[in-house]
Formats: structure tokens, C-alpha cells, sequence
């Protein structure tokens, strides 16, 4: 199952690849398991600072394998699925960042749009495929899209389950960066090296929970709630650490996400 999902380490940057490019990447428990045990362990792992998340030959993740599909539409699939929903990476404390090298459809979109940062391949496929299939916005789909590009947007690619590269996808406003495949990596991983060496681990942790919970806040609430996190910022080593390295103009020397 290890291979399932490759992992490697370098300057803080724990990059994670669905490995079934004979699959196009598709979708199985077994590999969700292992994508989720990996996601928990960089948690934990204080030499991890940003997450990458991208697939292995032409794919991201072609959406769940149709032979798990076929299992459960003739009553064959016994599988125990695995308990963490599939936005877990949302909950993951670390930046998680998704560089979509190739097809991107139905769950596999999912856990693209639960990364907190989308790079996309200006040549990648995305759709939503749901409505072609005969099943429905999946995962909390229907909640996630129109709260990243809007109700309208959000309803026409989940009821035309229509196919559209990544450069609309960064147009759309689902990806922040659309770049040629054959710069995908490199710009993904500068990108995340960056953060791993300039941005606090705990800032970044404490960010990434306001994002993610304030969409079901008053802004009042979310405005009360920031100042108490400021206010505990402030203590911090962090702190400190972050106005010394700017004024000594050198790079700064965060402690590990505690």
C-alpha cells in the first residue's frame, strides 16, 4: 500500500504523489487510507513545514476507479471505507498546496479544491463529470465551489459536468497559478520552499484555521476572534523571531509547528 501514494522530504517540503498512472491516479480506499496516514504523519513531523499534493504520469486524479463503481452498483463492494471525510486536508495544520499536473474530475477535483493552494498545468483537464455520470455534487462539492468562485460559476460547471483546462480553472478563480506543464513542479516546489523558509509554522496554522472555520462566521465574530489570536501571536517566540530576522535583514529562524 506504500506505493500507493509516493512521499519524499527536501528544505521542509514534504511532497505527496498519487502513484497509479496506470490509473490515471484514480481513486481507491486502499490509496485514500494511505494518503490520509501520510497527511496525519507530516502533521506531526516537525521536519515538515508545506505539503505538496500531485499525481504521477498524465493525471492528478481521474475521480474514483470505476471498478470500485461497478462494485457498488452490483452490491459486490464490501470494503470497510476509511472514516476521514474527504476534505481531510483541510484539517491538517500545514499548508497543503496541490499542483495539478493532468486530469483533474468528480473526487479527484475534491481533494484538489481541500488543498489550501491550487497550482494547476495550464493543459490539465478538470470537470466535475457528477451530473454525466448520473450521481450528484459529491463530498461537499456543493458547498466547497461556490464558496471559492461564486453560486453561478459553481452551478455551471456541476450541472454541465462540462471538461475545461487549467487555464480557465486559474481563471475561474479555482487555482491560483496556471503555468506550463513542463513548470508545474519547479514553480510549485519554489513556491512551497518559500513558505517552508519565510513564513511561520504556527502563523501559517492559525491562518489556515481562520480561513477555513470564519466561512461559517459573522464577521464580527471573526473580527473578535482574530484579535485574541493576535493577542496570543504577540507572546510567541515567533513574534520576536519575525521582527529581529526584518530588521536584520537575514532569514528568519522559526521554531517547528509545535
Amino acid at each position: 500500500m506504500s506505493e500507493l501514494v509516493l512521499s519524499s522530504l527536501e528544505d521542509g517540503v514534504l511532497t505527496l504523489t498519487f502513484n497509479r498512472p496506470d490509473r490515471m491516479n484514480a481513486w481507491t480506499d486502499p490509496m485514500g487510507r494511505r494518503y490520509f496516514d501520510l497527511l496525519e504523519e507530516a502533521e506531526r513531523d516537525p521536519a515538515v513545514r508545506v505539503i505538496v499534493v500531485t499525481g504521477a504520469g498524465r493525471a492528478f486524479c481521474a475521480g474514483a476507479d470505476f471498478q470500485t463503481l461497478d462494485a457498488i452498483q452490483d452490491g459486490t463492494y464490501d470494503t470497510e471505507p476509511d472514516k476521514r471525510p474527504a476534505t481531510y486536508a483541510t484539517g491538517i495544520r500545514k499548508p497543503v498546496i496541490a499542483a495539478v499536473n493532468g486530469a483533474c474530475a468528480g473526487l479527484g477535483m475534491v481533494h484538489a479544491l481541500a488543498c489550501d493552494i491550487v497550482f494547476t498545468a495550464e493543459e490539465a483537464k478538470w470537470t466535475t463529470a457528477f451530473a454525466r455520470r448520473g450521481l450528484i455534487a459529491e463530498y461537499g462539492l456543493a458547498w466547497l465551489m461556490p464558496r471559492i468562485i461564486g453560486h453561478a460559476k459553481a452551478m455551471d460547471l456541476l450541472l454541465s459536468g462540462r471538461t475545461f483546462p487549467g487555464t480557465e480553472a486559474a481563471t475561474l478563480g479555482l487555482a491560483a497559478r496556471a503555468v506550463p506543464a513542463a513548470e508545474l513542479m519547479n514553480r510549485t516546489l519554489t513556491y512551497a520552499r518559500d513558505l517552508a523558509t519565510n513564513s511561520s509554522p504556527t502563523s501559517m496554522a492559525v491562518i489556515k484555521t481562520q480561513v477555513w472555520a470564519d466561512w461559517q462566521k459573522t464577521l464580527d465574530a471573526s473580527s473578535t476572534e482574530a484579535v485574541r489570536l493576535m493577542l496570543e501571536s504577540f507572546s510567541r517566540p515567533d513574534f520576536a523571531e519575525g521582527v529581529a530576522s526584518f530588521v536584520e535583514r537575514r532569514p528568519p529562524a522559526f521554531p517547528p509547528l509545535s
